[in-house]
């Protein structure tokens, strides 16, 4: 237990940070905060498995959390049937040409020996094929987009809960890092780094202007929850008994039977709304809890250690006999798998699906930054720095706002500097973001919660 005190201390005292937003602003931005640090959790346990794990550098990070959130559309929306009608079959028919294509392909490079006739076989059948693709995609991709583009507009998914795509999304995230692994996890690091980030672009690029995927930039909304909806808890009557219970206090305070009932209303409004919260906070508690568990046992396990040695010095574990490549591939998978759920559960919370806010510096450059600020290769580091730098990510304004009225308060408000600084008030997140990595850098160089090295 004394061992393990700096980490009881760090999340007690981030666990007390939100109490303190719950009690000073409200409990909904509270746990609006929380669900948001545990999904970034999520994604922080997946760059941690490759960074921390193997030493891979993934900038692509936006680009799997974009393809868990696909997943999320592909399975919680109802099939548009007017659109799989209009071309939904031609579809089908160049997704299995494409497949049919790479078979081609794998056959020709694997039984044929490497000479010009191979590669010009090769670049006929892939230019054929996307000429073909393309004269029988085209039609069929118009004829969907029209049906009803304002609330449709694409094929739809499969109508089924939007928690399967939790598993879905995972599976789509670690099926383009094999691509990727296959494709890139042979350069060197800072090749690796861009060639990973323009790859997550082109993923966007495709989800943002494929529309009868995705409706594009269009947006899919109206998502089916997991948990309840506000608006049928508020008409519950056991809803409503709880929060006239859990209130007792200030609803015998009132007198008045009207004014009483007017109180009581609004309680059973807010509390809807903290209630549908705490749903999201269990279910992915649960899920940063289970990946917790596994990836710790994961570390401590003899591949594990494996991994570690493989990334502190390639060359002598080549030379024990362990396949470098493989593990690197296998690692990149598990990493780019974790943060496609959690770009799942993120579009689950949100309720919609926006292509168009999928930027590198939300989805790929903050996330290493928790990741580094929490302490790189300590799954426990990695979750901490998830929930500390969002955390001043949302709260820098409040906080940058108190302390601009605090320390102006002699000021008059038409004053200059008083209005220009009130007026910075959304720019100085990036400033204590600056100057909070900047001074975890300087005296923890290796994180909140550095890297322990245990033998189990």
């Amino acid at each position: 237990m004394r061992k393990n005190l700096n980490v009881i201390y760090a999340y007690t005292i981030m666990l007390g940070l939100i109490i303190l937003v719950g009690i000073f602003q409200s409990w909904n931005v509270a746990l609006s905060i929380l669900n948001m640090c545990l999904i970034s959790a999520v994604m922080t346990m997946g760059a941690n498995i490759q960074w921390g794990y193997a030493g891979l550098i993934n900038f692509g990070i936006m680009g799997y959390t974009a393809l868990g959130g696909l997943a999320a559309v592909l399975i919680s929306v109802a099939p548009v049937q007017e659109a799989w009608q209009a071309g939904g079959f031609n579809i089908i028919m160049c997704i299995w040409l494409i497949v049919a294509m790479v078979v081609i392909i794998k056959f020709i490079l694997k039984n044929f020996k490497k000479s010009k006739i191979r590669s010009y076989i090769i670049a006929g059948i892939i230019i054929g094929g996307i000429i073909f693709i393309r004269i029988t995609s085209e039609q069929s991709i118009e004829a969907i987009e029209s049906v009803n583009p304002a609330t449709t507009g694409f094929l739809g998914g499969l109508g089924l809960p939007i928690v399967f795509s939790w598993i879905v999304g995972a599976l789509f995230a670690a099926g383009l890092a094999f691509i990727v692994g296959k494709v890139a996890l042979g350069l060197r690091a800072d090749y690796l780094a861009i060639a990973t980030l323009l790859i997550s672009e082109i993923v966007i690029a495709i989800i943002k202007h494929e529309d009868w995927l995705t409706r594009g930039v269009k947006n899919v909304v109206g998502l089916k929850r997991p948990v309840p909806y506000e608006i049928e808890l508020q008409t519950k009557e056991w809803f409503i008994n709880l929060v006239a219970r859990f209130n007792s206090g200030k609803l015998e305070l009132i007198s008045n039977l009207s004014d009483k009932q007017a109180a009581l209303n609004q309680l059973v409004i807010e509390g809807s709304s903290v209630f549908v919260k705490l749903c999201y906070s269990g279910l992915f508690l649960i899920v940063v809890l289970i990946l917790l568990i596994i990836t710790q046992k994961a570390l401590y396990s003899p591949w594990g250690r494996m991994m570690r040695a493989i990334r502190d010095n390639e060359e002598a574990a080549n030379a024990m006999g362990k396949n470098v490549v493989k593990q690197h591939l296998l690692i990149f998978i598990l990493g780019s798998a974790i943060v496609g759920i959690a770009g799942a559960m993120l579009v689950t919370q949100d309720g919609l699906f926006t292509p168009g806010s999928y930027r590198p510096m939300r989805y790929t450059f903050l996330i290493w930054v928790m990741v580094i600020v929490g302490g790189s290769g300590n799954n426990f580091g990695a979750i901490l720095g998830g929930f500390a730098v969002w955390f001043l990510w949302i709260e820098a304004a409040p906080i940058a706002l108190f302390l601009i009225n605090l320390f102006t308060s002699g000021l008059p408000e038409t004053n200059a500097l008083k209005a220009h600084l009130l007026e910075s008030v959304p720019y100085f997140r990036y400033l204590m973001m600056g100057i909070g990595l900047l001074l975890i850098m300087r005296y923890r160089p290796k994180g909140i919660l550095p890297e322990k090295i245990e033998i189990k």
